[in-house]
């Protein structure tokens, strides 16, 4: 089963698992497929996580590609601005790194026939989808993007913003992936693609250097888990920052909230105060020590963060930056708000759940000409701020709110569960998991379940399913709750697999807020 943000994407892992590959081909097909149908969320420019459970080992691993702050950026000289797009946004990319270690280390075919899909798509095209065109459009209308002609080129037809159905094709792309299947890593890390692209950036006044893609690598880390009504959740620890997921389950299962209606003022209240307290927790812990983050999910410590449940912060606090901006403290940046996740599981029983992001749609803007990479904005979700405990020092850790899971019961893995959506991910993850877990929907209605999404402040959005009499309760209770529309990408656009040990039975759920979709491949001997 293969759950991704595009149906196209989700084939091709699809295909994979079809002709005998396992679920670590799959994700590597299906994550290099989505840079071409999905360009504006992520690629092998970009930065991510995995989660994954590898069933010949019997246990669960993290790998972290998610690379430094380059070693010449200097903060002192930048401001915010300066990394919304362009070359000084630009981090180094460490999707390919993350793709072709798990590659190597676990799945089962060569490089040209996992890649074989992303080039096909890239040659020869697809039609673009409403969600494609509304993306390219809206970032045609930037005005930082007018700068950059190599992705005018490739994403706009003619000079004019294209409609749903043009047929986008990435022939550049293409080539750049079969160099890729041939060479492999070294010909970003060390060859002619690495060149290219840091002499874009700094020519365009960029600090990205040789250097720093010569250090970059995609790291197996321990991962972090927490147990919620016997199922016991891993995600990836810093500079991932997930464990604000963990703390606020943590702090809901001492909470009978399986009692409440699923889409009641009770609920919803739980929800947010857990929310406001674990992100906090996540604002003053980006980037610490993996021994500081097993510690702070540790009962004693959620008893003592429990204690905040009836205070004023748990109704009013930050859930952003660390120096959240109070002219968008009311609504989401729409400048970090895309990424992409992915969910698998194969015949064997291995699952994995991989993030992966440029940061901004379509990153920096900037794509490497002749070779059709778009490059990602990764410095703009750090701080200038030298208190901050995300600032952007020359080769420190970047700290990204980026969450993927997979759940075991009873030493199986059941769920593999994961979404874009910013500093709202672990917010987003917790609500489909409440709605999986204690009210007993399948993937799929949990995926669709009304969600929330909670601000700075007392600001909380709610999709406007959510009864009025539920969202004006909400509010005498002190929340600042607002109806958006029915469906909307504030609250993410996840998506999940399951396996049930006890038919082999496997379901994927898929995000309508975005183009997700869940193929299912039935295996005859």
């Amino acid at each position: 089963m293969v759950a991704a943000a595009h149906p196209l994407a989700a084939a091709a892992g699809a295909r994979v698992l079809g002709q005998g590959g396992n679920a670590f081909d799959a994700a590597v097909a299906t994550a290099a497929a989505l840079d071409v149908v999905e360009p504006y969320m992520s690629g092998l420019a970009g930065m991510g996580v995995a989660t994954l459970y590898v069933s010949k080992e019997q246990r669960v691993r993290t790998l972290d590609f998610i690379p430094a702050v380059p070693a010449r950026f200097d903060p002192g000289v930048r401001c915010d601005t300066d990394l919304v797009a362009g070359a000084h946004s630009v981090g180094p990319p460490g999707n390919l790194a993350g793709w072709l270690t798990l590659l190597d280390t676990y799945g089962s075919w060569p490089r040209d026939k996992v890649f074989a899909d992303a080039i096909d798509l890239a040659r020869n095209g697809f039609p673009t989808t409403e969600r494609n065109a509304a993306m390219i459009s809206s970032k045609a209308q930037s005005e930082t993007v007018q700068d950059f002609v190599g992705w005018s080129e490739i994403f706009l037809d003619a000079g004019e913003v294209p409609g749903p159905g043009w047929v986008l094709r990435q022939p550049d792309l293409a080539r750049t992936y079969e160099a890729i299947s041939r060479d492999g890593a070294k010909y970003l890390y060390e060859g002619v693609l690495g060149a290219a692209l840091v002499k874009e950036i700094q020519d365009l006044g960029g600090a990205l250097s040789l250097d720093d893609l010569a250090s970059v690598e995609a790291r197996w880390v321990e991962p972090i888990s927490t147990n919620y009504r016997g199922l016991e959740i891993y995600t990836v620890p810093p500079p991932a920052e997930g464990f604000q997921m963990l703390l606020a389950v943590g702090l809901l299962e001492n909470r009978d909230v399986a009692g409440f209606d699923p889409n009641g003022a009770d609920h919803l209240d739980a929800v947010i105060r857990a929310t406001r307290i674990s992100a906090v927790q996540r604002l003053r812990l980006a980037n610490a020590p993996h021994q500081i983050i097993e510690d702070v999910l540790k009962e004693e410590s959620l008893d003592g963060l429990g204690d905040l449940w009836d205070d004023s912060s748990s109704v009013n606090s930050p859930t952003e930056k660390y120096d959240s901006s109070p002219s968008i403290a009311g609504m989401p940046d729409p400048r970090r708000e895309h990424t992409t996740s992915f969910s698998i599981v194969d015949a064997s029983g291995n699952m994995i759940c991989l993030t992966q992001s440029l940061g901004g749609a379509f990153g920096s803007g900037i794509v490497v000409r002749g070779y059709g990479v778009t490059t990602n904005n990764f410095l703009y979700w750090g701080d200038l701020d030298p208190q901050s405990p995300n600032h952007l020092a020359p080769g420190a850790p970047l700290s990204l709110p980026i969450a993927p899971t997979v759940s075991m019961r009873n030493g199986i893995p059941t769920l593999a569960l994961g979404t874009p959506g910013s500093y709202g991910i672990c917010q987003t993850q917790t609500q489909a998991l409440l709605q999986h877990v204690d009210f007993g929907l399948d993937i799929q209605r949990a995926i669709e379940a009304p969600r929330l999404r909670v601000m700075d402040g007392t600001t909380v959005h709610v999709e406007s399913r959510v009864a009025p009499s539920v969202i004006q309760e909400l509010c005498n209770r002190g929340h600042r709750a607002l109806a958006t529309d029915p469906w909307t990408m504030m609250v993410g656009g996840m998506q999940g697999v399951t396996y049930d040990p006890y038919t082999g039975g496997m379901q994927g759920g898929a995000d309508p807020r975005r183009d997700g979709y869940a193929v299912g491949v039935s295996l005859v001997s």
